[in-house]
């Protein structure tokens, strides 16, 4: 009974710590999608209701309902979990570091260095490494961020003149990328760099910076809580 005593306090400790984060992330949800509930709930009835139906009339009620059910709660989960990403995107949009603090919570293989370059207006620039070469990602106004990202360019070039260097400009200009799609902006972009490429990319960039003594980032708010449950990352 002693050894089980604290086995089961660990048990109901992760449940309720579970049962808070769900909390949390429900009340964040419903800052920016006010009727969540209400979809969730209409899409568990209109599911379970189309699989249920066609089950039931061929088959049996009760088998209908088995398979209904749980194919309705997976169809709710899937679209809480789309709303609390974009809610948490939306959250962070704007804040300085955001892009560098969602690309960090990606899955892959990605390695982000934020804030190689900051200028005196807290425009950032942040180095991503992956399959596809060097990304480095701006975020700022694009009248500003664009020479602050070509200078990153010039200099990232001169130490690795045969790697691919892409650019990614993300704010809710025209011309650059929304927050909430930066994700499938990196994973869109070619990649046919292999593990030993990377990790000597990432000794000579690492040198790089030691060598020009990165500025600090900028004052301000930076984001409070970026990180995305794994169940919600895609």
């Amino acid at each position: 009974m002693s050894d089980a005593t604290p086995v089961k306090t660990k048990r109901l400790a992760r449940f309720r710590s579970g049962l808070g984060s769900l909390r949390e992330n429900y009340r964040m949800t419903r800052k920016h999608h006010r009727w969540v509930g209400f979809e969730m709930l209409g899409l568990f009835i209109l599911t379970t209701a189309v699989v249920a139906t066609p089950v039931g009339l061929l088959l049996n009620w009760p088998t209908g309902v088995l398979l209904g059910l749980p194919l309705g709660l997976l169809a709710a989960t899937f679209w809480f979990s789309r709303r609390a990403m974009n809610a948490a995107y939306r959250g962070i949009e704007g804040q300085p570091g955001a892009a560098a603090a969602v690309v960090e919570n990606m899955r892959g293989k990605w390695w982000v260095t934020p804030a190689v370059s900051v200028s005196k207006n807290s425009d950032i620039v942040s180095r991503v490494i992956g399959k596809c070469g060097v990304v480095l990602v701006g975020e700022g106004p694009s009248s500003r961020i664009t020479h602050l990202l070509a200078n990153e360019r010039k200099k990232t070039a001169r130490w690795l003149p045969e790697t691919p260097i892409f650019e990614i400009q993300v704010g809710t200009e025209p011309d650059q990328v929304n927050i909430a799609k930066l994700q499938s902006t990196l994973t869109r972009l070619p990649g046919g760099l292999k593990g030993s490429q990377i990790l000597d990319l990432r000794r000579r960039l690492e040198a790089l910076s030691a060598r020009d003594n990165p500025l600090p980032i900028p004052k301000g708010p930076m984001p409070k809580s970026t990180k995305i449950p794994k169940s919600m990352r895609g």
